[in-house]
């Protein structure tokens, strides 16, 4: 089974890294020490593969890592190795982006063509998969469609992230599913934006140029500081995770933009409605 590092995977492969190059030792070395091979360590610390709490307390004694210290990335080893719901999912879900989103607690997205799947109902998701996945069975796209739904009980949460919106007007008008679908999605997606958690703009057609031409990405935050943003851009060739300071700097300063650029919340609503009032 494939592993899909968590957001306590990946603080736990970075932690393992700094510690290596405080020491000074290569990851060839380490390897000799531990008579492990190379690439073994070089995949912990890349969070390719389940940490074993084992195998981490073993590197934690090799780098001199006294306690409380290394119990608590013996233990962040623990949670990192834990298998969420979507493991159930492998065949779905083919990168690690959904046990990313699990854990953030913010998150914001921007997309030109498509209601976020987060806010999407059952029949406009069908859609969707239908005519973007190209996939070769029914029991295929009803696959899909589970899983989307158990991933949208992340808005349901008590801890709830807050989820910030902005999509192209264009996505009001295009009929995907037909007439009686995107009825049914507008007064969902005018629904959604009542949550306390839940903020949706409307970039208008009278915006012309702007920063969102490049295409969709999101942007997931968390809680805990020792937890740096990361954005996400999805293309049909395969998923980008973008983590450095810069990429990220460059990423929150498009959104922003795009969010100035949009119409309100308040206005987004009313348009929303409205759409839904007269789709055909």
């Amino acid at each position: 089974m494939t592993y899909r590092p968590t957001v306590r995977g990946r603080r736990l492969a970075r932690e393992l890294r700094r510690l290596r190059e405080e020491q000074g030792l290569t990851l060839q070395e380490v390897a000799d020490r531990l008579d492990w091979s190379r690439a073994t360590i070089s995949r912990l610390e890349t969070g390719q593969t389940r940490p074993k709490p084992g195998d981490i307390a073993d590197i934690l004694d090799l780098y001199g890592v006294p306690s409380p210290d290394r119990d608590a990335l013996i233990t962040l080893a623990r949670q990192a190795g834990q298998r969420g719901w979507w493991t159930a999912y492998q065949d779905v879900f083919a990168g690690s982006y959904v046990a990313l989103e699990d854990e953030a607690s913010h998150i914001r997205t921007w997309d030109p063509q498509l209601i976020h799947g987060l806010l999407q109902t059952e029949r406009y998701s069908r859609a969707v998969i239908t005519a973007g996945r190209l996939l070769p069975a029914d029991e295929d796209v009803e696959r899909r469609i589970a899983a989307r739904k158990i991933r949208q009980g992340l808005l349901d949460r008590a801890t709830a992230p807050k989820l910030h919106v902005v999509f192209d007007e264009a996505v009001l008008h295009r009929l995907i599913g037909g007439p009686e679908v995107m009825r049914e999605q507008l007064a969902a997606l005018a629904a959604a934006a009542t949550r306390p958690t839940v903020d949706i703009q409307v970039l208008p057609f009278t915006q012309r140029a702007h920063a969102g031409l490049d295409g969709r990405f999101t942007i997931l935050s968390y809680p805990d500081p020792a937890d740096p943003d990361i954005a996400y851009v999805e293309g049909t060739m395969g998923d980008v995770y973008l983590e450095s300071a810069e990429a990220i700097a460059k990423h929150r300063e498009r959104f922003d933009l795009i969010k100035e650029a949009a119409l309100s919340t308040e206005v987004s609503a009313h348009l929303i409605a409205e759409a839904a009032r007269s789709s055909p």
